[in-house]
């Protein structure tokens, strides 16, 4: 199985490259720099394509020079926000112009044009899968205020569901992932039990995200996961 994942670099999408793949398969990650230390399973291949998707255009056609002929599963795993999001000082107003901008281009136009160069690639599989992470940001009546990172999210799933559609008949499998406040200090490397003690009930370690992935990955090409919605079990929106 050959695995691409965006934004693998730390954090979630670091999680996905160590935690997805068994032995055989090949992992193939997209983000500004290469981790020196990742740790993935024996037998398990890496590539990785260092691009800086602020820069939509040049980051795309980089990439595209050395995309494999064919993938199998795409995680767009992008997501930048306010530099006071989701905390008491957050004013949308006083956002810089450029701040929005570049959250744009990275949330969604980077999104945009990368899909459409994978998207051919994952229709040569057996079992194509698109699996985008999105935010509990981006449910109706989500109670956050953040704008440029709320509605990045919303344009995902309006992305989502135009590819369900536009690729149905082809079998794409696409899955948005509606995740709430992540622990991403934590490592898959720090035992679970630890790792969800962080933020006592309020954070969700990204080992649970990786193991609800894994179980997309071995559902069969006949059915498939629209929306998965995760909170936090104390997050009080939901």
């Amino acid at each position: 199985m050959k695995i691409l994942i965006v934004g693998a670099g730390r954090g979630l999408g670091r999680a996905f490259v160590e935690g997805l793949a068994q032995a055989g398969d090949i992992v193939i990650g997209i983000s500004r720099s290469q981790p020196s230390d990742l740790v993935l399973p024996v037998g398990v291949e890496l590539q990785w394509v260092a691009a800086d998707l602020s820069e939509p255009l040049l980051a795309c056609r980089k990439i595209e020079q050395v995309l494999p002929e064919q993938l199998d599963v795409v995680i767009c795993n992008v997501g930048i926000w306010e530099e006071k999001a989701f905390s008491a000082e957050y004013d949308f107003l006083a956002d810089s112009d450029e701040q929005i901008v570049q959250m744009m281009n990275v949330n969604l136009t980077s999104t945009i044009l990368l899909l459409k160069r994978f998207i051919p690639r994952l229709l040569k599989s057996a079992k194509p899968q698109l699996i985008l992470t999105g935010s509990t940001s981006a449910l109706t009546r989500s109670g956050r205020p953040e704008v440029a990172f709320g509605a990045s999210k919303f344009g995902l799933n309006g992305i989502a569901d135009a590819l369900r559609e536009g690729f149905r008949d082809l079998r794409l499998a696409v899955t948005c992932l509606q995740l709430g406040y992540l622990n991403t200090d934590d490592a898959l490397s720090v035992p679970l039990a630890q790792a969800s003690q962080r933020g006592d009930g309020d954070l969700i370690p990204v080992h649970d995200v990786v193991r609800l992935v894994q179980a997309l990955l071995q559902l069969s090409p006949s059915s498939y996961v629209r929306e998965l919605v995760l909170p936090a079990i104390l997050d009080e929106r939901f």
